[in-house]
């Protein structure tokens, strides 16, 4: 686009990760004569839950990434650029270019950002000196890669704040290396510690028990309540800080032969600074109908909004859906709203082969997909893992991004007042 050119789109969508091509799906799906513009710079799309296994040896890593323009559903129009502003009043977004778009329904999914930079010298040794990560496709093999090396010594795990996406992710990591350690006779030379800002192992108590005994199994150094925030690779060392009861702060530098960070995570720049966001950043919906709270005629959905579910690729398969109706409802060729229940999904491999399988709504209200003598996700089954490994990916790659709402279908509710 020029500096100077105008475009319009009936629906827009920011965004073309899981949530923003299931979006696109189901929209085409419900009607097909939408006209539909989609805004996203990059070329590759990634399947990001596959990454835990990726580090763990499990998948190979291209097996987690396929073209964009392979993705992008038939019909629909990609604007490969960047988003910089919003003008809701106008109905417009304006691009990095400073062209503008225009819309008359607008939807929100561009995730979320990974701020790195947040941690001292993180940036500066990430796929280095034994620092790895599995939140990012090219650190991902070298998480395997360190975990196969390492014969003795000291194995660190940090988890940031909330919120993240996948809350389970960081303790995944753990898991799998500590499985592999064990299954290789080397666990018992090596201290594995998992440093964790939060107060919890995992925040739907129901499956604590579970996770707690492969804590002990690993014998896993558990430590709440610390932050990382400085790592000298060089030096290989970790500082966490930690609050104390008087308000003060303390710091403890380890020293460690690996180090696997998660870095703490944030709405995009982009969305911060918009008329969008809430007071921490955040896109400001409704949690139920994932409508904007301000503004009508624009719906979010995925990592970037404030809802309270688990940010994970199995919220945004049951999010695009109704985001999906209700915008068809916005534009009147729908009579029904339907509403999100908050439901997420974090597949908790505890061990090569075994899951936990948290399933969860709002409130942390336990939302199982099969029944319990199928599958009880508060046990580690087989089962669940041959989910995770054989009937996730495809179910992501041709039914998800296909707008095949497979165990998705939104639930319909009496119709709303606008706001």
């Amino acid at each position: 686009m020029s500096a100077t050119s105008v475009s319009h789109h009936q629906i827009l969508i920011v965004g073309a990760g899981a949530a923003g091509i299931a979006v696109a799906s189901s929209l085409l799906a419900r009607a097909p004569d939408l006209d539909i513009a989609i805004i996203d710079p990059a070329d590759t799309h990634y399947y990001q839950p596959g990454w835990t296994l990726v580090g763990a040896g499990v998948f190979r890593p291209e097996s987690t990434a396929r073209p964009m323009a392979s993705l992008i559903p038939r019909g629909v129009r990609w604007i490969k650029a960047a988003v910089s502003a919003f003008g809701p009043h106008g109905h417009e977004v304006v691009l990095t270019d400073q062209s503008r778009v225009g819309y008359e329904q607008l939807i929100v999914c561009p995730g979320l950002k990974l701020d790195w930079a947040a941690i001292d010298g993180l940036e500066a040794t990430l796929g280095r000196h034994g620092v790895t990560s599995n939140y990012r496709y090219d650190l991902a093999p070298y998480t395997w890669k360190l975990v196969q090396e390492l014969k003795d010594g000291e194995a660190l795990f940090s988890q940031p704040p909330m919120p993240i996406k996948c809350a389970g992710a960081p303790q995944k990591a753990l898991y799998l290396s500590c499985d592999h350690w064990l299954r290789s006779g080397r666990l018992e030379r090596i201290n594995a510690r998992f440093f964790n800002a939060g107060a919890v192992l995992f925040g739907v108590a129901d499956y604590v028990p579970a996770l707690m005994e492969y804590i002990r199994k690993y014998a896993v150094d558990l430590q709440f309540g610390h932050s990382l925030v400085a790592v000298d690779g060089p030096a290989k060392q970790a500082t966490f800080a930690r609050t104390l009861a008087d308000g003060s702060r303390e710091t403890l530098v380890r020293p460690f032969d690996m180090l696997h960070v998660v870095p703490p995570q944030v709405a995009p720049d982009f969305i911060r600074a918009s008329p969008l966001a809430d007071a921490a950043g955040w896109v400001d919906v409704d949690p139920a109908t994932l409508q904007h709270r301000q503004f009508a005629n624009i719906h979010g959905l995925g990592d970037v909004t404030n809802t309270g579910n688990a940010k994970t690729a199995a919220a945004a398969r049951k999010q695009a859906p109704v985001v999906a109706n209700n915008v068809l409802v916005a534009l009147g060729r729908l009579p029904t709203q339907a509403t999100y229940d908050g439901y997420g999904s974090c597949p908790l491999t505890v061990e090569r082969g075994k899951i936990v399988l948290a399933e969860f709504t709002y409130g942390g209200k336990l939302a199982p997909t099969f029944a319990p003598w199928l599958l009880d996700g508060r046990k580690p089954t087989r089962l669940a893992w041959w989910l995770k490994e054989r009937i996730l990916p495809p179910l992501y790659w041709r039914g998800m991004l296909k707008g095949r709402e497979w165990l998705a279908r939104p639930k319909l509710t009496a119709a709303r007042t606008q706001p």
